[in-house]
């Protein structure tokens, strides 16, 4: 196929025309993708026919998928709207019926509205995440992109020195219940899906350094409360200055891929209770196994 490829922003993210999800995926197409996101860190192929079947043929071209967690060690009762291997991304239940506000789903996906990188808080590591858009908002529901390698070349020479060797514990329960949405955390799901702890600044697939925070991040490993929560808050208003973010506008068709090594995101406000919003996600990681961060806990536990 011959594509065409444009720039979203002066600094990352890129849009590729001419895809079709339905085509064979040659090893040329894979070679292209790989160079894109190494080069711009975010990536929209437009006008697509979704579907999950290609949606998930396409994304396991690059690596295993990492499957929805599974929160509990009982077999799955659960009605799905959407394929299994897939997050669901939307504000509609099992039936396709927008979503109420006193379902406890609400309040979780509020959470999605800060800056994070997906799955930080496994320790498997995540790789890229793939969003394909079905029915999208007339207004709002944007998703906004920040490439933390231009932000920490951005950074000063003495604040890159500070945090040489710093490790942060990601947790997505605690970091849940410390600004209060989520809903109740059982002890099952917190023995399922414990903190771990990842560099704060990594090496990108690009060779780039890159930031890796964002709302997950708890805590930095061995300094006091008071110095971490500034620390991190630094960071994080430094990051997330106009100059560095990409809104991304959706239309259905749209798929967003972005690589959640030096990527953070975070969806915007729309009106949910009115307008529907169905978008679904497959992530994949670097190596190993297809398997939920889940249960590749409870098979390390078993060890």
């Amino acid at each position: 196929m011959t594509y065409q490829v444009n720039s979203l922003h002066p600094l990352f993210a890129a849009e590729m025309l001419g895809f079709d999800l339905d085509a064979e995926i040659t090893t040329e197409d894979v070679d292209l993708v790989e160079h894109l996101m190494a080069e711009h860190a975010v990536l929209v192929l437009r006008g697509l026919t979704p579907s999950d079947e290609g949606h998930l043929r396409f994304a396991r071209s690059f690596g295993p998928l990492e499957l929805p967690p599974k929160m509990s060690d009982r077999p799955s009762t659960l009605k799905y709207r959407i394929s299994p291997e897939l997050y669901d991304i939307s504000n509609l239940d099992a039936d396709g019926t927008i979503i109420p506000a006193d379902d406890p789903r609400t309040k979780f996906n509020l959470g999605n509205e800060r800056f994070h990188t997906d799955s930080s808080f496994n320790a498997l590591p995540s790789k890229w995440s793939l969003l394909l858009s079905y029915e999208t908002p007339a207004e709002g529901a944007n998703t906004e992109f920040i490439d933390t390698r231009v932000v920490y070349d951005s950074l000063s020479d003495g604040m890159k020195k500070r945090l040489e060797g710093l490790k942060a514990v990601h947790d997505l329960w605690g970091v849940r219940a410390k600004y209060e949405y989520g809903g109740a955390v059982s002890e099952e799901m917190r023995r399922l899906m414990p903190p771990v702890e990842h560099d704060v600044v990594r090496v990108s697939a690009s060779g780039r350094k890159a930031l890796y925070i964002g709302k997950h991040a708890s805590h930095i490993v061995g300094m006091d409360e008071k110095e971490s929560d500034a620390l991190l808050a630094e960071l994080m208003e430094f990051a997330t200055e106009p100059r560095f973010i990409y809104s991304h506008q959706w239309r259905p068709g749209d798929l967003l891929i972005w690589d959640n090594r030096c990527t953070l995101h975070r969806g915007t406000t729309f009106n949910r209770f009115t307008d529907r919003r169905d978008l679904r996600r497959a992530t994949i990681n670097e190596y190993g196994p297809e398997t939920s961060s889940t249960g590749a806990l409870m098979a390390n536990a078993a060890q």
